[in-house]
């Protein structure tokens, strides 16, 4: 099922059916263990409208609360032969290559929730970048128990040049005001998310596609559980964390994002996240 939430309200999807979730608390409601078979018992006794799909297509909010992101990097080999490369002229091109093999993954903080940008709305590039390139990654919410509840899209906006002048640069490559964009919904399934599904990037510029790609999660060299094991040990989240976890679609190093071009990251079940680059 998924997790909407609206400018009108909290909507539910149920088999192709919509639900109003008559509860305000977004964070309460996400944060729950159980939260699937919560949901199922709420829309048992609900009734499904229209109204409440119509406020899936428009006023959507990013399924984020009072919740940290974070976001973990080299998880796939693509992402490590890209910032290998990216990083050969400072001379850090070795720390990634040594990271991708480590007992320890790379975990870094990505945004607060204020810096999150709804579904729709327009992600940004540094004015002081020359290289941008979005970062499509399957992003966890995991309860303040470490539990896995629920998985949405997470455009993981990234500043390759800053990051490739030194890896010390990562967190002003990464960290910014709108640099980091959640949707459409909160996909919370009985079982963890199937390892074939699928995460495409498409990139379209003045109304043409101008990069594509696509990549399946079981390419992930890291399991889910052991990122939020290594996240969890020595950081506590009064109301859950979200956690994106890595990219396996990186464009050519030709390419660079430009304002005004549309990126859509599909994941399997969960739907598409569209944003504009401002």
């Amino acid at each position: 099922m998924k997790l909407y939430k609206t400018r009108s309200g909290i909507v539910v999807e149920l088999e192709n059916k919509f639900y109003s979730v008559p509860v305000d608390n977004w964070d309460e409601l996400i944060n729950r263990d159980d939260l699937h078979e919560f949901l199922n018992t709420l829309t048992a006794v609900a009734e499904p409208s229209d109204e409440y799909q119509a406020a899936t297509t428009s006023g959507l909010l990013a399924p984020i609360g009072r919740q940290e992101v974070w976001a973990s990097g080299v998880t796939y080999l693509r992402s490590r032969n890209a910032r290998m490369e990216e990083s050969k002229k400072s001379g850090g091109d070795n720390f990634y290559d040594r990271v991708y093999d480590a007992e320890r993954p790379e975990l870094f903080f990505k945004s607060t929730p204020e810096r999150v940008v709804n579904p729709g709305d327009k992600v940004r590039i540094r004015a002081d970048s020359t290289w941008n390139v979005p970062e499509p990654e399957l992003t966890l919410f995991i309860t303040s128990s470490g539990k896995i509840v629920g998985y949405t899209c997470g455009n993981d906006m990234s500043s390759r040049s800053i990051e490739g002048e030194n890896p010390l640069y990562l967190p002003q490559a990464k960290s910014y005001d709108g640099s980091a964009a959640l949707g459409p919904c909160l996909y919370v399934p009985e079982t963890p998310i199937a390892p074939e599904t699928q995460i495409e990037l498409e990139i379209i510029r003045d109304g043409q596609t101008a990069f594509t790609n696509n990549i399946a999660i079981n390419q992930m060299k890291r399991q889910h559980t052991e990122l939020v094991s290594y996240l969890y040990r020595e950081c506590s989240f009064s109301f859950g964390c979200f956690l994106m976890t890595g990219t396996g679609i990186v464009p050519p190093d030709s390419f660079t994002l430009q304002s005004g071009d549309v990126v859509k990251i599909t994941i399997g079940e969960i739907g598409t996240l569209e944003n504009v680059v401002a």
